[in-house]
């Protein structure tokens, strides 16, 4: 077991690396060719941080195995919710400004609702993939459309700031994001073969495995850039990177995975784990939204809320785990 422990920990741990080169250069080449900011934050940013999970969902897609994808994908969204924001909202609490991620909440919340809807049949079909691809792609063209008329936007001159703090040459930023996407892919192979050894060895599911050490670990990067976010006040910079995240990993992540290898869905999956995803997200826009509220903003208190959440869920995975292992 020695062997596949350290795989999972190098994989890990190169693979955070790796992604944060990649949406580091990407964001500089994108700058350098003049994309607005607000795009950059929205799309790059916001997406690019999901490029642990993409990868490992995808690789563990093509070697059959749907379960790490699946739970990677729903395990990270309830993480980047519950835990992410959660522990930068107890550093200091998160007030939802922008325009832009006000029209975000609600749609995240209707993406969540249709990903539910479409494995209520306990099964990730072609067709059911192509539909999440399909509602991806016109969210990416209706961000852009409304990033490209928002420039005013406070988020957009957060991620304006953040660029400008850490200049980065263009030959530089092409090197950055071409060896971050290669690092990418071969960490997410290192990765998926140690958590399959270790799932098998331990006797614990795979879905399991997605959803706990798989997902905690792909969501690191958007967890150092919420909690850096949030100690400098860059509030909407923090929301977007999260909502971008999940949007990504409910839509083209479980897309793609569904049209590699098409499969049918653990019945875990429906009744437990995107039950709590959906609540999380209804959470979300409740506080962020501003509901008897001057300004949406996520206190310490709900803070708090969202982390017991997070520790109840995962102690529940467990032993509901250690109950179907007796």
């Amino acid at each position: 077991m020695a062997v596949p422990l350290m795989a999972v920990l190098a994989g890990l741990v190169l693979l955070v690396w790796s992604a944060d080169r990649f949406v580091d250069g990407s964001a500089a080449v994108a700058r350098h060719l003049g994309v607005p900011p607000l795009l950059i934050g929205m799309l790059i940013i916001g997406f690019g941080t999901s490029a642990p999970e993409i990868v490992v969902s995808v690789s563990s897609a093509a070697r059959g195995n749907v379960g790490f994808a699946i739970g990677n994908a729903y395990g990270s969204n309830i993480s980047n919710i519950a835990l992410i924001l959660g522990l930068a909202a107890l550093i200091r609490p998160l007030a939802v400004e922008s325009a832009i991620l006000k029209r975000e909440l609600p749609v995240l919340a209707a993406v969540t609702g249709l990903a539910a809807f479409l494995m209520l049949d306990s099964d990730l079909g072609l067709v059911d993939a192509w539909v999440l691809l399909g509602v991806f792609a016109l969210l990416v063209g209706w961000s852009v459309r409304a990033g490209l008329r928002s420039r005013a936007d406070s988020f957009g001159g957060e991620v304006a700031e953040e660029l400008a703090e850490h200049p980065v040459p263009l030959p530089r930023a092409v090197f950055m994001l071409a060896y971050g996407l290669v690092l990418l892919t071969a960490s997410s192979q290192i990765l998926v073969w140690g958590a399959e050894r270790l799932a098998r060895g331990f006797g614990v599911s795979d879905l399991l495995v997605g959803l706990t050490v798989l997902a905690l670990g792909t969501s690191l990067p958007e967890l150092a850039s919420a909690a850096a976010a949030s100690r400098k006040g860059e509030d909407d910079l923090a929301l977007g990177n999260i909502m971008g995240s999940n949007l990504f990993n409910t839509l083209a992540v479980v897309g793609l995975a569904g049209v590699i290898h098409p499969t049918a869905v653990n019945p875990a999956v429906i009744g437990r784990d995107i039950p709590v995803m959906v609540a999380l997200t209804l959470s979300l826009f409740a506080f962020g939204y501003g509901f008897r509220k001057s300004v949406g903003r996520i206190n310490r208190y709900e803070a708090a809320v969202l982390l017991a959440a997070y520790v109840a869920y995962n102690a529940y995975l467990i032993a509901s785990e250690l109950a179907g292992a007796s």
